[in-house]
């Protein structure tokens, strides 16, 4: 397997995770530019992967509005290289994208089919590349997620940790809805699915269950407290997002119908506040030593 976007949350766990007998070639960004054709070939020819998971991205929401044209070459025009090479070379890919492309209007998981209606140049540019993939290869997996965090990299819980180390009272908006991901079980679920060829198309994961930023942010400062990662209890006030403007609208609620990828993988989604409590144990066992 070849995994792009080695140096990202996702890309790092997948490499973590990974079993001793799974032959796996990580590539950061600065080792591998996806955009760019004659590279993307070069490197495929050079290792021969039977799959290639691609979770390289431009994910920075709010710079996406202003860097258009960056969002769109990292998360529109690269995943089309992926997939018109792979095409040509007969190699299987694995592309990761977003809860992101819905336009939060709906009151109840958005199943794989639902219409899509990103709010932003971030998820227009994330379905952009989900179209390239499926134009070029329609053999293709594309897996949406959502919320996701890791004790790798930059992320709202880490983000927590440090304001709730720092302060006293923070405010944290209470009416965006969705469910968390740890990225390692996102990882042991693209790693299964790379080992069943037969498992192709769109699919949703994400961990189980609905919270709101708010609530996500209370259950860190509960768990963190208890696990010894936070030494003292901070305030947290609910406030709607209009009190908290961003240059990038979120969507309002874009919780994922999982059922498909379950069934089809013989998996169980864990709840989202067991699977913080395990990102949160391995931050402390690697961090807090």
């Amino acid at each position: 397997m070849l995994v792009l976007g080695a140096g990202g949350q996702l890309g790092r766990e997948l490499v973590a995770v990974a079993e001793s007998d799974q032959r796996l070639i990580a590539l950061t960004r600065q080792q591998l530019d996806i955009a760019n054709v004659g590279a993307v070939r070069q490197q495929l020819a050079s290792y021969s992967p039977q799959v290639v998971i691609n979770a390289a991205a431009y994910t920075a929401v709010d710079a996406a509005e202003e860097d258009i044209r960056g969002s769109d070459i990292a998360n529109a025009d690269g995943p089309a290289v992926l997939a018109q090479s792979c095409r040509a070379m007969g190699i299987r890919l694995i592309h990761v994208s977003t809860d992101f492309v819905f336009d939060g209007l709906a009151s109840s998981p958005y199943a794989t089919a639902a219409p899509t209606g990103p709010l932003g140049q971030y998820g227009r540019s994330k379905l952009a590349g989900e179209n390239a993939v499926r134009s070029a290869l329609a053999e293709a997996l594309i897996v949406r997620s959502s919320w996701i965090y890791s004790r790798f990299g930059n992320n709202f819980v880490k983000t927590m940790l440090r304001l709730m180390a720092e302060r006293d009272q923070l405010a944290v908006v209470d009416d965006q809805l969705g469910s968390p991901t740890w990225a390692r079980d996102l990882a042991r679920t693209l790693l299964l699915a790379a080992s069943r060829p037969d498992v192709v198309g769109l699919y949703h994961w994400s961990d189980a269950g609905t919270c709101s930023w708010f609530e996500f942010a209370k259950a860190i400062a509960e768990e963190g407290l208890k696990l010894g990662l936070l030494q003292r209890s901070v305030e947290i006030e609910p406030i709607p997002s209009s009190e908290y403007p961003t240059a990038a609208k979120r969507p309002a609620y874009s919780v994922l119908d999982t059922s498909e990828i379950e069934q089809d993988l013989g998996l169980a989604c864990l709840p989202w506040r067991e699977q913080l409590v395990s990102m949160l144990t391995d931050l402390r066992e690697h961090n807090y030593a």
